[in-house]
């Protein structure tokens, strides 16, 4: 499963030969008592999507299935994949793995709880958001039989 559909030119650089990438992922178990380390994980780019996403599933699926981190509309729309990426952050569903011979590094986001891995703790940023009750309100409140929409 892809994240993006991809041009030809981009699928035939892909495909040609088999081009392996190492990929430095954050570890971290709280139930292990093990201090966090960074683990080395290499995949063929090839047999995987263009995304960094892509990369961790295959990650996932083949190599190491405790790995956890958090993924949802594969679209940017969501924010659940939001990570530290080569030192900055950004969607992983739509960074492009850029193929090359140093590791790409993979790090939860800054300056959050860790649950597991590559899953941060985001229930302070809920209550925040809750908090500021960023949607729209109405005036007064909507009476019996009213219409919502005109």
């Amino acid at each position: 499963m892809l994240s993006r559909v991809w041009s030809n030119t981009t699928r035939r650089c892909f495909a040609s030969a088999a081009k392996m990438q190492t990929f430095r992922v954050y570890r971290y178990d709280p139930l292990k008592q093990d201090k966090p380390h960074m683990q080395e994980f290499t995949i063929d780019l090839g047999q995987c999507g263009p995304m960094i996403l892509d990369a961790l599933i295959k990650i996932k699926d083949t190599q190491d299935s405790t790995l956890a981190f958090r993924r949802s509309c594969r679209e940017g729309i969501c924010g659940s994949c939001a990570m530290n990426i080569n030192g900055k952050n950004g969607l992983a569903c739509l960074q492009y793995i850029e193929p090359g011979d140093t590791p790409i590094d993979i790090q939860p986001l800054p300056h959050t709880y860790v649950l597991k891995d590559l899953v941060p703790d985001l229930s302070n940023f809920y209550n925040q958001y809750k908090s500021i009750e960023p949607w729209l309100k109405r005036r007064r409140a909507k009476q019996p039989g009213e219409k919502e929409y005109y």
